[in-house]
């Protein structure tokens, strides 16, 4: 049993029997090991220690960040077991494991999953020389997650169905009577419903459930993620859809910029619709003592991990000294300064709303 399910579980103690003198001995003294009070994110006492081993519950895709934890394994020694899954799913997954989880590191696609991580004190605090890598605004308010890349929430439109000067400038205009039938979303999400939850902190309770219901009037096309929402679009399956800015660059570099009917279009500046969200990771609890979690979040944070996501997956660096992908607009430009991202977490809110209007 490790030191931390011992931390967990406590001492039993055993009254040993002399057969000797056939006398019994009075049972050892019960030590319990100090650990922190239930919810808190304070750490175990002790050293951490490193056994080589980690396990990562992603909510990010396999085919974008396998290479890198395959690449920090050769660079580290330490073997990682990867359990992969919707984000969202992998929240409510920890959710309901809680302290019996055997994961040590949470690497998920956005603000809002974390944020309901660490609500329920399932986050160790991160030390200063992590959380101090990443620029202010793009991590937590308390250290218990860091964000690692950021990724700006987009209008991706079919230049041969949709003329530039038709472009919805807002969210709001999204869910006009112009755009019915004619919009691709994928409810199920992380990056979605995250979009929903910014909408319901930028412009209020009701403002965002009557663009869910404005949105289930017009009859959208649902899909299951960004990807298949961009291939529709590029496709002229449906004129119109709502991703996350990198995929569209991945296309571009995979078949060319020339050979693609999808382009990208940026609403206003401080639009929900425009937000410019992070992925992110965070140490659980029950991994407090383990080194091996706190190299592996360092490491995405490193050049070399910042560096795989600006060339690989197209994403902006969110430490200094890394530039971002050519083309992009600046951060400076997308971010909303009213919007703190740890406000987010009330993801479980967005997904209720989303259902009660059936889109989940």
């Amino acid at each position: 049993m490790s030191v931390l399910s011992f931390a967990r579980v406590g001492v039993v103690a055993v009254v040993v029997a002399s057969l000797s003198a056939c006398q019994a001995q009075p049972a050892p003294e019960v030590v319990e090991p100090s650990v922190a009070e239930e919810g808190s994110v304070a750490a175990v006492e002790g050293e951490r220690v490193s056994d080589g081993f980690l396990t990562v519950y992603s909510g990010r895709e396999e085919s974008l960040v396998q290479p890198l934890i395959d690449q920090f394994t050769a660079d580290t020694g330490i073997n990682v077991e990867v359990r992969y899954g919707n984000t969202s799913e992998m929240a409510a997954l920890l959710l309901e494991e809680g302290e019996a989880t055997q994961a040590g590191v949470f690497l998920a696609q956005d603000a809002g999953a974390l944020g309901a991580v660490s609500n329920e004190g399932l986050f160790a605090t991160l030390p200063e020389d992590i959380t101090s890598l990443v620029q202010p605004g793009f991590s937590s308010t308390d250290g218990t997650w860091v964000g690692v890349t950021g990724r700006a929430r987009v209008v991706v439109y079919n230049q041969d169905l949709v003329a530039a000067d038709e472009l919805p400038a807002t969210a709001a205009e999204i869910v006009s009577p112009t755009w019915s039938g004619k919009v691709g979303v994928a409810p199920t999400n992380a990056s979605f419903q995250s979009f929903i939850t910014a909408y319901r902190v930028l412009e209020g309770e009701g403002a965002a459930e009557s663009w869910v219901s404005a949105l289930v009037s017009n009859d959208p096309e649902i899909f299951e993620n960004n990807h298949a929402i961009l291939e529709a679009v590029d496709s002229g399956v449906v004129p119109l859809g709502l991703i996350n800015h990198y995929y569209w660059y991945a296309m571009a570099a995979e078949r060319g910029v020339d050979n693609m009917n999808a382009q990208l279009w940026f609403t206003q500046a401080g639009d929900p619709a425009s937000i410019v969200n992070v992925s992110g990771a965070g140490v659980l609890t029950p991994a407090q003592l383990d080194q091996d979690a706190y190299d592996f979040v360092s490491y995405l944070l490193s050049e070399a991990g910042q560096s795989y996501f600006v060339t690989t997956t197209f994403e902006y660096p969110l430490v200094d000294g890394v530039d971002a992908p050519a083309d992009l607009p600046a951060l400076s430009e997308l971010v909303n300064p009213e919007l703190d991202l740890s406000d987010l977490d009330t993801l479980s809110e967005s997904q209720v709303l989303l259902t009660r209007f059936g889109l989940l």
